[in-house]
């Protein structure tokens, strides 16, 4: 059984699977932090943030940018690895930006993830139930 997108279980597996993996964490995404407030989703709105290429749970006091995005368009970045969508959703004023939004493009210019990114992402995305 998976466990429920953003749910602490899910939290806490998806730190184990990037604990066992260990991918290199690209240079650019290494100080990089950045809030993400889910909205709308199956247990409420949840605040999380991504961390030196990391979700976590939780904000960071200091981040200086902050997405706000609706639960699906979440699980379609970060499950379902879909950037098509994210584009989608960002040109369509689904994803909005609070502060600095270079932040954002650090994330792009971290280029395509290594393999054991993938892996990571392949093995949360079969125990995400969403």
């Amino acid at each position: 059984m998976g466990q429920k997108f953003l749910s602490d279980g899910w939290f806490d597996e998806a730190e184990k699977i990037y604990n066992e993996v260990s991918p290199p964490v690209p240079e650019v995404l290494k100080d990089l932090v950045i809030n993400v407030n889910v909205n709308g989703g199956p247990d409420g709105d949840i605040a999380a943030r991504m961390e030196a290429g990391r979700l976590l749970k939780g904000s960071a006091e200091d981040a200086p940018t902050t997405l706000n995005l609706p639960y699906d368009v979440a699980v379609a970045m970060m499950v379902d690895q879909d950037q098509n969508a994210a584009m989608q959703a960002f040109m369509g004023g689904q994803i909005q930006v609070e502060g600095d939004m270079s932040k954002i493009m650090m994330m792009q210019a971290a280029g395509p993830p290594s393999p054991e990114a993938e892996q990571v992402a392949a093995r949360v995305k079969d125990m995400t139930d969403h």
